[in-house]
């Protein structure tokens, strides 16, 4: 049997899955289709799962952190697929599968991921962990979902700079070398390129490594025009020619801690008030 793992909440009004298409994309099979809001305990679905089963994940990088999640330290041995369709894609765009018309094998990309410690608690994540002004985007963006508004990322990011998220201090360690930052905007840690709906912190970010790392970027020492300037820049990963103001450490534990509390977002999952996380791998 093919199972097909939906999430109806995935993406946008535009962008978001229905059963239908999820049915359209793996035509004249047996399938069961399932919600994964309606599963409570989804390491037990994957666990009960006979030999020769298989599951299609369709959604965003939120979904595939949820599989992710509930997979560690668990034997599966059956085959997971994934087909993207969520808001920012941003694993799919990573590994280059953001034009499939087939789902993605992808056990192998959900073995060894990096883990997050935050607020005492620990879990994967795919893409990043987004410390500072993108972890103040996905706070706001959060608050008028719950409104039913429509957020716009980049209103909300010019917004943030100009008038409400204050840069920080930030000390870094990074296998044991400790660095420290000033005006810190931005301070995530990567284990792809992208992150936010194709940034890309990271350009040189390899997920399939076989010496796995992460990798630090601080965007620091930075007024709020000159960091209007440079954000452009990284969608492209051109950011990294500020060399003043972009500063990216590669490492297998990093701990990164700010002198005043921010928002923090786990493959778009906004952690509140957090003054520090630390990412190994």
């Amino acid at each position: 049997m093919r199972y097909l793992l939906y999430n109806p909440l995935s993406g946008n009004e535009k962008q978001s899955i229905t059963e239908a298409e999820c049915y359209e994309v793996v035509a004249n099979m047996p399938v069961e289709l399932a919600a994964i809001t309606e599963i409570t305990d989804l390491r037990d679905f994957f666990k009960k799962l006979d030999l020769y089963d298989d599951v299609v994940v369709f959604g965003g990088d939120g979904t595939l952190n949820k599989v992710a999640n509930a997979l560690v330290d668990c034997f599966i041995q059956n085959d997971i697929y994934y087909f993207p369709c969520g808001t920012g894609n941003d694993f799919a765009r990573d590994v280059d599968a953001c034009n499939v018309r087939t789902p993605v094998l992808i056990n192998d990309y959900i073995k060894s991921l990096p883990t997050v410690t935050v607020k005492g608690e620990q879990r994967k994540f795919i893409n990043g962990v987004g410390f500072g002004l993108d972890g103040y985007c996905c706070e706001v963006a959060d608050l008028l979902k719950s409104q039913y508004k429509k957020p716009n990322y980049i209103a909300i990011e010019i917004k943030g700079v100009l008038f409400h998220f204050k840069p920080v201090n930030a000390t870094v360690v990074v296998d044991g070398q400790t660095y420290h930052f000033k005006k810190v905007w931005i301070a995530p840690t990567m284990f792809g390129r992208f992150y936010g709906s194709g940034i890309m912190p990271t350009p040189n970010q390899n997920r399939n490594a076989t010496d796995k790392k992460v990798s630090f970027m601080a965007f620091h020492d930075a007024g709020k025009f000159k960091l209007l300037t440079m954000l452009p820049s990284s969608f492209k990963g051109k950011h990294v020619k500020y060399k003043n103001s972009v500063t990216i450490i590669e490492g297998k534990n990093i701990t990164v801690t700010f002198d005043s509390p921010a928002s923090l977002q786990i493959d778009g999952e906004t952690v509140l008030d957090v003054t520090g996380y630390n990412v190994t791998v």
